[in-house]
């Protein structure tokens, strides 16, 4: 958490915001969560730089700037990327570790509990190399049950596992993992490459809907998830799978069970209708 529907709600709201605006301060008050930078590369590489846009790769939020550069911040659990127009909250400010303050006299804050997110800021070059190394985007056209199906017979670990490593397809964490196989009616613990052809089918189908809806319900909230403006997702109260072990399936009614014996994470799953 956030994954991708979380974090393209922040990216969408953030490229509304503050496309245009220049960072005209750098204010870094935990330096911990720098990746690739120094604190002061970090300060005068950013400071007069304009933001052309903020985009979505994976769970990261990406913001261009016209020197070149890329902010990429990686939440993780309880990152969060907030506009401060001077409304919010001082509690919600609390955790910031770096403030990037804009010409408009707002502010871009980066607040994190438990600092277990990062904030990189990378050249154009090294940017590309990084977004290399990571898969196809679940929400693009090129990713078809035939794509799918090519990763899929790849591998012999279970289909849970594959559909969250983020070499093969970006964004799927745990949240959605247990959704679109809830979905499918796949068993989360099959082999990947067991799944035929209509299974695949139905499974990129489950994928891309779970995400769809929950972008439009500006994603999942259960406790650190803000979007830009501070304001839980509310996609929560739609989850079929996920937290909800010991309620019933709302497919057949059997009560639905909870394991970290797939993946080491918890993964909820319904036995009588998820073969």
């Amino acid at each position: 958490m956030p994954e991708l529907p979380e974090t393209e709600t922040i990216a969408r709201d953030l490229d509304a915001a503050i496309r245009g605006r220049t960072v005209v301060a750098v204010k870094i008050r935990k330096s911990d969560v720098l990746r690739e930078v120094t604190p002061r590369a970090f300060g005068s590489r950013l400071r007069d730089a304009r933001i052309l846009r903020a985009w979505r790769r994976a769970k990261l939020v990406v913001t261009d700037l016209d020197t070149g550069d890329h902010l990429v911040v990686q939440p993780r659990f309880t990152g969060a990327l907030l506009i401060d127009d001077g409304s919010l909250a001082p509690a919600q400010l609390r955790y910031s570790t770096l403030r990037l303050d804009l010409d408009d006299g707002r502010a871009l804050h980066y607040a994190d509990v438990r600092r277990l997110g990062t904030v990189a800021l990378m050249s154009s070059q090294r940017f590309s190399q990084y977004s290399a190394r990571l898969g196809i985007e679940p929400l693009d056209r090129a990713f078809t049950a035939g794509h799918l199906s090519g990763v899929l017979r790849a591998v012999t670990q279970p289909v849970k596992r594959l559909l969250m490593e983020q070499r093969k397809i970006a964004g799927i964490g745990n949240i959605y993992a247990n959704e679109a196989l809830w979905r499918a009616r796949i068993d989360p613990s099959r082999a990947a490459m067991s799944l035929t052809l209509e299974e695949t089918a139905l499974l990129r189908d489950s994928i891309v809907a779970v995400l769809t809806e929950s972008i439009e319900a500006r994603g999942t909230s259960f406790r650190d998830y803000r979007d830009a403006s501070g304001r839980p997702g509310g996609f929560v109260g739609k989850l079929a799978a996920y937290g909800r072990a010991g309620l019933p399936c709302h497919r057949c009614g059997a009560r639905l069970v909870s394991t970290h014996a797939i993946d080491g994470r918890s993964t909820t799953l319904c036995f009588r209708c998820q073969v």
